[in-house]
């Protein structure tokens, strides 16, 4: 492989990354809108716990992975790891303290 047609290749793949993370954003938004039910528009209440501007991907992993007590391990076990990742970042990004 000659040094032009691999700075093309490492060129492509920063671009795929690039046009990736507004993909992930949006996925992550998608993704929070069932949230919005019991946590208010963008996790920020009124409802149940505040969880907009808190990283929440420690607790949705164990609740994912514990016996089902409740809701919300019947919810947070609907979805895959990346996807929980994906809601927590987005979260996170928004507005408010994650205080009830």
């Amino acid at each position: 492989m000659d040094i032009s047609r691999f700075s093309r290749a490492a060129l492509a793949g920063a671009a795929l990354l690039v046009a990736a993370a507004p993909a992930n954003a949006e996925s992550g938004r998608l993704l929070a809108s069932q949230c919005a039910q019991c946590h208010g528009t963008n996790g920020a209440g009124p409802g149940f716990e505040q969880i907009a501007g808190k990283d929440l991907f420690n607790d949705l992993i164990e609740m994912k992975y514990r016996p089902i007590e409740g809701i919300m391990d019947r919810q947070a076990s609907g979805y895959t790891d990346e996807q929980l990742r994906l809601i927590s970042d987005y979260l996170s990004t928004q507005p408010g303290t994650g205080d009830d």
